[in-house]
């Protein structure tokens, strides 16, 4: 299969490149059109008032790479419309993968990577997003680090790809074009060969508080926590399979809003 594979952690994500690999080396076809700085936390967001440069980059993944300084969003959107060949069938979108996970209502809304894949999803195409859960630990061990992993979370990244190389033809192969959904995937920690998919719907989290108190000079500053879950003991939710070390898949059924 054939498909554009972007994310909302910037082209140099060893996160996204191990998704890149796995999917090769599966026999698929990945066009890379990524954003060129880190873009989480901006949902489905495009560069309406400055312009967008795109720029074709040999970064090493062994397949044509883009580079968009933009959002996931701008990235898919310049993407299909303007950088892949005109005579390409295009077999779907996939975000990710994304460092950290994109889990519950609190965190689906907000996430760049969820937006990257919406907007293949608004281009009728079947859209998958991914993303690793970390710990606060890891994570912040991981950007000291300059987001390059560990041998061991590194280890475990290469699984959650083959998972993801495995998933994505299956996925996108059972969506109807048109259909104005996004399979969210999250992988656990730690993820391993064996570790089985589980369908779930997001946890019903809020996220108050995410913003320090005002500083001297009068700013505030994002504070990370996970939230508050208040979903009920049934059905199985997102956050609660990767407690349980399964892979989660949630359907994002755009079409069932209002419903």
């Amino acid at each position: 299969m054939r498909f554009l594979v972007t994310n909302d952690d910037g082209i140099a994500s060893v996160f996204m490149h191990e998704l890149v690999h796995a999917l090769k080396a599966a026999g698929h076809e990945p066009y890379v059109v990524a954003p060129k700085t880190e873009q989480s936390w901006i949902g489905a967001a495009k560069s309406r008032n400055r312009p967008v440069h795109a720029t074709a980059a040999d970064r090493g993944l062994g397949c044509p790479t883009w580079i968009v300084d933009g959002t996931p969003s701008d990235a898919v959107n310049i993407g299909v419309g303007h950088l892949l060949p005109r005579d390409l069938h295009l077999d779907g979108v996939l975000s990710g993968i994304n460092i950290g996970l994109n889990a519950s209502l609190g965190f689906i809304i907000a996430s760049g990577t969820i937006g990257g894949a919406w907007e293949g999803a608004l281009h009728g195409l079947p859209a998958v997003a991914f993303s690793q859960d970390l710990t606060s630990e890891l994570y912040d061990e991981l950007k000291a680090a300059g987001d390059i992993p560990k041998p061991d979370l590194h280890t475990i990244l290469r699984v959650s790809a083959a998972h993801a190389a495995q998933l994505a033809p299956k996925l996108v192969a059972a969506t109807l074009p048109h259909s104005f959904i996004v399979h969210n995937v999250n992988f656990p920690l730690p993820c391993h060969p064996q570790s089985e998919v589980r369908r779930t719907v997001p946890a019903r989290v809020v996220v108050p508080g995410l913003f320090s108190p005002a500083a001297d000079d009068g700013t505030h500053r994002l504070i990370f926590r996970l939230g508050d879950d208040y979903s009920p003991p049934e059905p199985l939710t997102d956050r609660t399979a990767l407690a349980q070390g399964f892979i989660s898949h949630t359907v994002l059924d755009y079409k069932k809003l209002g419903h």
